[in-house]
């Protein structure tokens, strides 16, 4: 990089990570008014992108209403495979649950797509808007936050640049550099399980079924592809994924049989394998001077029932209607503490939700077993209850933001 130091860059937002959710809120900003600056430390496209690679996300229904929003869905929605029925059960014992997309009047319960598809489709927006600064790829360094702004130098390969900015979104994920130079503290919680990902054919069409098995090392995700095939998410102790990895295809298929049964028919074939240790991270507080975290660098989530990213989406729509709407100071308490509240809810709601599932399905004790079965078939018999979970995708309380109920993110 050039050594060169170039004039001072001065902007109303700096965002430190444009991985899915950082590239969100970007594009949520678009045409707002607002100055913004986006720095990724690695290029889309590239094959050490972590956020952009080939596994998938759910995306619920409030999440697909956010991308219409953004302009992206459509792009999106060419590799997305609709979700009609969700399949919950407990291995070797008898309590399971289903939910219908038609018995809640809707067309899906959600989506599944690629992870490069989404990036694909973001990425695409972003480079076409002439308000973005961009410096993609870009480092931060001797970051200073305080109230009376936030400064760092920024390396890319425009040179070094000096940035003054009023206020700093930390995007960078669950080990965030933001968060740190906030003096955020972060408590980490070792689920003590590995998730192996890959994506799988059976025998049959999946018909749109998602399923989550929740076995004694932990949940299995069998989730609905675009191309007939489906995405794995096999979570395993720690001390067993080495050797599930190491399996041959033969092997690999035949243990992932044995593990999740026959539901979604037989396993006859499987891409490259993947895998990812499994801990919640949570940040002590989502915001501090002049600086908010959204996504994993506020809450890092384990991907049982797939919240993470719909969660971290919901952030990013909600501070990107603060912000769009607002006058003056973005950097400004009232402003910070405004975002903090609306998201206080939905957020403690989650990831309580997620946490307690891993435990409840995790607890080896027979009478617990016996007790969430019971729980399981109750849940299938109620349809208020299956109502209120076809919900959870718009949050768990507090205000929906605008783009996730189909509305521009400014007030008109």
């Amino acid at each position: 990089m050039s050594a060169a130091v170039r004039e001072p860059l001065d902007v109303d937002v700096a965002v430190i990570g444009g991985g899915m959710v950082g590239a969100s809120l970007a594009a949520a900003l678009i045409g707002t008014g607002v100055r913004l600056l986006l720095v990724e430390a690695v290029p889309f496209g590239a094959s050490t992108q972590p956020s952009f690679d080939e596994r998938t996300t759910a995306l619920g229904n409030a999440s697909r209403r956010i991308f219409e929003g953004l302009g992206v869905w459509d792009e999106i929605a060419s590799e997305a495979a609709p979700i009609r029925a969700i399949h919950v059960s407990d291995a070797g014992r008898f309590g399971s649950a289903r939910l219908t997309a038609e018995e809640q009047g809707i067309e899906a319960l959600g989506y599944v797509a690629p992870n490069r598809r989404i990036g694909a489709a973001l990425w695409g927006r972003l480079a076409h808007a002439a308000e973005l600064i961009l410096r993609v790829p870009g480092r931060v360094a001797d970051l200073e936050i305080d109230a009376a702004g936030v400064r760092f130098t920024l390396e890319s390969a425009a040179g070094r640049e000096a940035v003054a900015a009023r206020l700093a979104v930390a995007a960078d994920g669950a080990h965030s550099q933001v968060r740190t130079a906030a003096g955020i503290a972060a408590a980490i919680e070792d689920y003590g399980q590995v998730a192996v990902v890959a994506n799988a054919a059976v025998d049959g069409p999946h018909r749109g079924i998602a399923y989550e098995r929740f076995t004694p090392a932990g949940p299995l995700a069998v989730l609905p592809l675009a191309d007939g095939t489906v995405s794995v998410i096999w979570a395993c102790r720690g001390e067993d994924a080495a050797r599930v990895l190491a399996l041959d295809e033969a092997a690999w298929l035949a243990e992932l049989q044995a593990r999740f049964g026959w539901r979604a028919g037989r396993f006859v074939r499987a891409g490259r394998r993947a895998s990812y240790p499994l801990a919640l991270t949570r940040a002590s507080a989502p915001t501090a001077v002049r600086t908010v975290l959204i996504g994993n660098a506020a809450q890092a989530l384990h991907p049982v029932a797939g919240q993470g990213f719909n969660l971290g989406l919901r952030d990013a729509a909600m501070l990107a209607e603060v912000l769009a709407n607002a006058s003056g100071d973005l950097g400004a308490p009232e402003l910070i503490e405004r975002f903090a509240a609306w998201r206080a809810a939905d957020r403690l709601g989650v990831t309580r939700f997620t946490d307690g599932l891993v435990k409840l399905f995790g607890d080896p004790r027979a009478g617990v077993g016996l007790l969430r079965n019971l729980g399981l078939l109750a849940f299938d018999l109620m349809p208020p209850a299956k109502s209120a979970l076809a919900r959870v995708s718009l949050g768990f309380s507090g205000p929906t933001p605008r783009l996730a109920r189909g509305l521009p993110v400014r007030h008109v």
